[in-house]
């Protein structure tokens, strides 16, 4: 059965930036001045869709239901060449450390770690209106340009405690009893496994103004990398730490031997993440207090023989805790920043001067035409003034689409098919 908790660290959402304003065909009327010419506006950019990192938020639970994003469409131009005015970019909160990630391909698109702004979907550009397109041997054009359609997107955002230390090891070994005694941090407390069921964030004071973010992860099992227990879920917040406070019960409490156990968990993080697995660790001992000479011994001597610092205390009765904390962060001042996810997603790029089209036929007598592009031109046009259609048969021309209609074998009134429009083809 499914634990339900109100931390949510995953969650899937549509993007959709504004459409831009469409241009305005619009003619000067003043009293006393005669044809006074064309003075419609350009139309207003579309809103862009803006994350921004929020340091008061902690979970991603407001994108649980609301799924879908849409920034408000740039306004339309207006007469005496008045250009419509720009839409409000949308800007959408998330907590610090979220990463941003292209649904589809799973490559980062942006790593939200600081208060900067990121524009994730830009909005349409606006059109031009017909003032634009005035010249002297066509002075009175019935036509303007609509508004580009803004990026449409679909991201997973993903939440990346930023934190200095993690505490990392089985379930019930002390890692919430820890935490809560070298931070302020309160988690829930119990002797049974997966008491902690989320993320627990403490500041830890060294003094004299020194601290760092210790991270208590909830409890990782053999298997975690491939979904078992609830470490699957949470491994992601181990990646951002800086170093590993790998917590072993030496006592053997649990009936487990604690060399598997730190065995276990680090073949589960190789598994997870090859990087985690050279992530430095201090291995803290725990439950010392109730273990044997000879456990805390045989124990010290197979971590040292590894290269690795052993600790051993008991987060019970503080016995070695209170030294912590100071070396926890002697060992972090050595260490690089917390690391910062690099973007890699790249757009793909539109084809050159963004006039791509195919041409298919698709009976004997009829041709089918698909370019976005030209749908929009053609959403601009008077297509019952003389003017329009000439401007809209030099776009067919010089954008190669005649040639290769002649290629394909079209004749005189064979139909010609584009969008939701339909011609008849004439020399």
């Amino acid at each position: 059965m499914a634990v339900q908790t109100n931390f949510i660290d995953v969650a899937s959402v549509w993007l959709h930036a504004g459409k831009g304003g469409d241009g305005a065909v619009t003619f000067h009327r003043e009293k006393f001045v005669a044809a006074g010419g064309p003075d419609g506006g350009d139309g207003g950019r579309g809103g862009d869709v803006v994350f921004v990192a929020d340091p008061n938020l902690s979970t991603l639970m407001d994108f649980r239901y609301k799924r879908k994003y849409t920034a408000a469409d740039g306004e339309k131009g207006m007469g005496k060449n008045c250009h419509g005015a720009n839409a409000e970019n949308l800007v959408i909160r998330v907590p610090l450390g979220t990463v941003i990630k292209d649904a589809d391909s799973g490559l980062v698109i942006a790593d939200l770690s600081d208060g900067k702004a990121v524009t994730v979907a830009k909005g349409g550009r606006g059109g031009f209106g017909n003032a634009h397109y005035a010249t002297p041997t066509r002075q009175i054009p019935k036509f303007a340009k609509p508004g580009m359609p803004g990026e449409d997107m679909h991201v997973t955002l993903e939440l990346k405690l930023i934190a200095d230390v993690g505490l990392i090891g089985f379930p019930n070994v002390g890692k919430s009893t820890l935490i809560s005694v070298i931070s302020a941090a309160k988690p829930k407390i119990a002797n049974y496994h997966f008491t902690t069921l989320v993320p627990t964030l403490g500041v830890v004071c060294c003094g004299e103004g020194a601290s760092f973010v210790c991270a208590d992860i909830p409890g990782l099992i053999e298997g975690a990398s491939d979904g078992v227990g609830l470490g699957h879920d949470f491994l992601r917040h181990v990646e951002r730490c800086r170093l590993l406070l790998h917590v072993v019960d030496i006592s053997g409490s649990e009936a487990r031997d604690p060399k598997e156990d730190f065995e276990k968990i680090n073949a589960e993080l190789a598994k997870f993440s090859p990087a985690l697995a050279e992530r430095p660790q201090i291995v803290l001992g725990n439950k010392c207090d109730i273990a044997t000479e000879e456990q805390i011994t045989a124990f010290r001597a197979f971590i040292e023989a590894k290269g690795l610092p052993f600790v051993p205390i008991s987060a019970a009765t503080r016995q070695g805790v209170d030294a912590l904390p100071g070396m926890v962060y002697a060992r972090l001042k050595e260490l690089p920043p917390v690391p910062v996810f690099q973007p890699e997603y790249v757009k793909p790029e539109a084809a050159p001067g963004g006039r791509a089209f195919t041409v298919t036929k698709t009976d004997d007598h009829v041709f089918t035409v698909e370019a976005p592009w030209l749908e929009r031109v053609l959403d601009g046009s008077n297509v019952e003034d003389y003017e329009s259609l000439q401007y809209f048969q030099r776009q067919l021309d010089e954008s190669g689409i005649l040639a290769e209609l002649g290629k394909q074998g079209v004749e005189e009134n064979d139909t010609i098919l584009i969008g939701e429009y339909q011609f008849d083809y004439i020399f």
